[in-house]
């Protein structure tokens, strides 16, 4: 495969990774969120859940028992994005789920050839109908998140407002420079978004500051807050965009969708 060769057309969706390799940044949670806030915009959004732990699966409601087509037949060639996908009860936002079997995968793609291809070409043969596709990506750098990274056009990386935060986000930004360098030259960094705000925090906010003084623009304005009803959504099966529209997290995940579609209009604009 020539790496040269534009992943989408015009009218195909728009391909975000969600990354972060280290856990309890809020990467999950800001998956489902984000894709409910655009689906709430009336944008049709695929949501493919490549982390083995399956967590947005489960937090859009998808019981074990009904993910026996998943991810992993999709990277294994063995169903298209359209056969996997899974409708959710927002309207416009579908679902691959993570299932068992995703777990082995990792192992199975080493021996592949163009292993790092794997989730474009299955993408490329047939997710048509959507306005975006976001990838809840492993808590890992490894085949699975590379996978990810080739397929997408840009990455969204969620970021806790903690001490070892900027550590953490600069061994993924050498990541994502590997990868633009020797798979996918288009791939960009659409946005750094600040997780876990705590304001009552004086830590949050020289975190925050620090941050933006490292990578300015790319740092998203909205901040999403520590707040209860954001942890409490995912054990009922629903985003809190619909558990509880009008608590502050719900909010924030808005604003958010309303940012990364103003910066996708100026990626169409340029």
């Amino acid at each position: 495969m020539n790496p040269e060769i534009p992943l989408n057309s015009a009218d195909s969706p728009r391909i975000i990774a969600i990354a972060n390799q280290k856990g309890g940044v809020g990467k999950t949670t800001t998956a489902i969120n984000l894709a409910t806030a655009l689906a709430a915009i009336r944008k049709r959004v695929l949501l493919i859940d490549l982390d083995p732990q399956g967590n947005a699966s489960t937090g859009l409601g998808i019981a074990r028992s009904a993910r026996e087509v998943d991810s992993y037949h999709l990277l294994s060639g063995g169903t298209t994005p359209l056969e996997a996908a899974q409708k959710t009860e927002i309207p416009g936002l579908e679902v691959i789920p993570a299932g068992s079997d995703l777990a082995g995968a990792e192992i199975e793609l080493v021996n592949e050839e163009q292993r790092e291809y794997c989730l474009r070409e299955a993408l490329e043969a047939g997710a048509t109908g959507f306005d975006f596709i976001l990838i809840d990506c492993p808590p890992a750098l490894g085949l699975l998140t590379i996978n990810a990274l080739v397929a997408s056009q840009a990455v969204l990386v969620p970021l806790q407002c903690e001490f070892f935060a900027l550590e953490g986000v600069s061994h993924l930004i050498k990541t994502i420079e590997r990868v633009k360098r020797a798979f996918n030259p288009g791939l960009e960094i659409q946005g750094i978004v600040l997780t876990m705000f705590d304001r009552r925090n004086n830590l949050s906010g020289m975190v925050a500051q620090d941050v933006r003084e490292h990578f300015g623009d790319k740092v998203y304005n909205t901040v999403i807050p520590r707040n209860v009803r954001v942890s409490e959504a995912p054990s009922h099966g629903r985003p809190v965009l619909v558990y509880d529209m009008k608590c502050t997290g719900s909010q924030a995940y808005l604003n958010l969708a309303s940012e990364v579609i103003r910066r996708e209009r100026l990626v169409e604009a340029a």
